[in-house]
């Protein structure tokens, strides 16, 4: 795969990031809505919805740079 290749499908990925962001979000709403709640798990979906979007940021980022930032 080019690195073209790559770019060209930056903006598909960001949409199924912030998808899964959202579907974990809902998640994490259940889990704690409905007691007992696990959690460990409620823990683990956090911690991956953060990594999410940590790497939708850095997602934004390469599509759409601020030129402040390099002003």
């Amino acid at each position: 795969m080019t690195a073209d290749n790559d770019t060209a499908n930056l903006p598909a990925r960001l949409i199924a990031l912030r998808t899964e962001h959202r579907l974990l979000d809902e998640a994490i709403s259940r889990l704690t809505d409905d007691p007992p709640e696990d959690e460990l798990q409620v823990r683990r979906l956090k911690k991956r919805k953060l990594a999410l979007k940590d790497k939708i940021s850095r997602l934004e980022l390469v599509l759409d740079p601020d030129p402040d930032e390099y002003a």
